[in-house]
């Protein structure tokens, strides 16, 4: 392995990524969906020149995402073409077995769905626009933001909430009434049961 990270100023297609999880919370999608639309042609420029997305190269020279999933998705739907990367490991020479356990020895890789089961690595979408719901995602963003858990730099960390979360709460009650979800899982957040998570800050009682 050789370990690069090093910018790709050329353009790179977003259709042309790919991932290395199942899942993204669309309600976060949606979120980087309005922020982009609120900015300005300069300001969405700079933007693109500051937020280069990080890759590893891998098999038959493809670009494989290992961050900003959900940035990307929302870049995608918004029609942006093509974006900046940053290629942090080159991992061309291997064959794609050894890649995938590679990856996944690294924690560069997420293969869950959105029940949060773990999945074989083909069963990762070849493309941003196929990847998967999972409210609870959504779900452990807005919690972070709300001040129920310090960013983290653990990888996946907010996905680690997600299942946390995801045992506690049902479904139905984020799809049908996000802001009470929040307050549940705010309950939750606080509590000594959520010891173990990454940024956790309790404790409070659930009650």
């Amino acid at each position: 392995m050789v370990a690069v990270r090093e910018p790709v100023l050329k353009p790179v297609g977003i259709t042309d990524l790919r991932p290395t999880q199942i899942t993204v919370g669309m309600r976060e999608v949606e979120g980087k969906r309005k922020g982009w639309r609120e900015k300005k042609d300069k300001k969405a420029a700079e933007f693109l020149g500051k937020h280069m997305i990080p890759v590893i190269l891998g098999p038959s020279d493809r670009l494989y995402i290992i961050d900003h999933h959900h940035l990307t998705r929302a870049l995608h739907e918004e029609g942006v073409k093509d974006v900046l990367v940053a290629v942090v490991a080159n991992l061309s020479m291997v064959d794609p077995g050894t890649f995938w356990r590679v990856l996944d020895n690294r924690r560069w890789m997420h293969p869950f769905d959105d029940k949060g089961r773990r999945r074989d690595y083909k069963d990762i979408p070849k493309s941003v626009r196929d990847l998967v719901d999972d409210p609870f995602r959504s779900l452990a963003g807005e919690l972070r933001r709300a001040g129920g858990f310090a960013k983290d730099t653990t990888p996946f960390s907010e996905f680690l909430w997600a299942d946390f979360l995801r045992r506690r709460i049902k479904r139905r009650l984020i799809e049908r009434d996000f802001d009470r979800a929040l307050i549940t899982a705010m309950k939750f957040a606080k509590s000594q049961e959520a010891i173990y998570l990454p940024g956790w800050g309790g404790p409070a009682s659930l009650d």
